[in-house]
């Protein structure tokens, strides 16, 4: 579907897009935190592949693979951007905004998981849960953690593919 996207076919883009848009826009929401704006993030990702599946080469990565790279990396450089320029609000309309706090059971739901997650990432071992933090919550890159930790990249890209699948099964159980 890449391929034939790259050569300006419009309705292997539209397949490509009902294949992946779910796995994409679910990462986007997870480093950005924020539903529009992962929609609107989703949105560049799609025209960023539109434009670069020409670029794509198949070096060993799945297809699957460039695409959530594009998706995550496109929502880090809007969560940076996010960061970087305070939100003011005029004093009166900020009372008139509805809270964005969750309701009592979706906060009881978020607790029970974020209990489940901090157990399953304390079977994994101190320097492990530290690297899957801050990978894949706090949004930092493989190269700063391979340079933090002094070890190539592609050991760290190992160490975290093993210790997301430690994960993955640790929370389906």
């Amino acid at each position: 579907m890449i391929a034939r996207t790259a050569l300006g076919d419009r309705d292997a883009f539209a397949m490509l897009y009902e294949a992946t848009s779910s796995k994409l826009h679910a990462i986007c929401v997870s480093v950005l935190k924020d539903r529009p704006e992962a929609e609107e993030t989703l949105q560049e990702v799609y025209i960023k592949i539109w434009q670069g599946a020409g670029r794509y080469a198949s070096n060993g990565l799945s297809p699957m693979t460039w695409l959530i790279t594009i998706a995550r990396n496109r929502a880090i450089d809007r969560l940076r951007a996010r960061t970087s320029r305070p939100v003011t609000f005029p004093s009166d309309e900020a009372e008139t905004l509805p809270s964005s706090e969750p309701g009592p059971e979706a906060a009881t739901i978020r607790t029970q998981e974020r209990k489940l997650l901090d157990n399953c990432l304390a079977e994994l071992g101190k320097d492990q849960a530290e690297a899957v933090r801050a990978i894949y919550l706090e949004g930092q890159t493989y190269a700063d953690l391979a340079a933090r930790l002094d070890k190539p990249i592609n050991t760290v890209r190992s160490w975290l593919r093993r210790s997301l699948m430690r994960l993955k099964d640790c929370v389906s159980q």
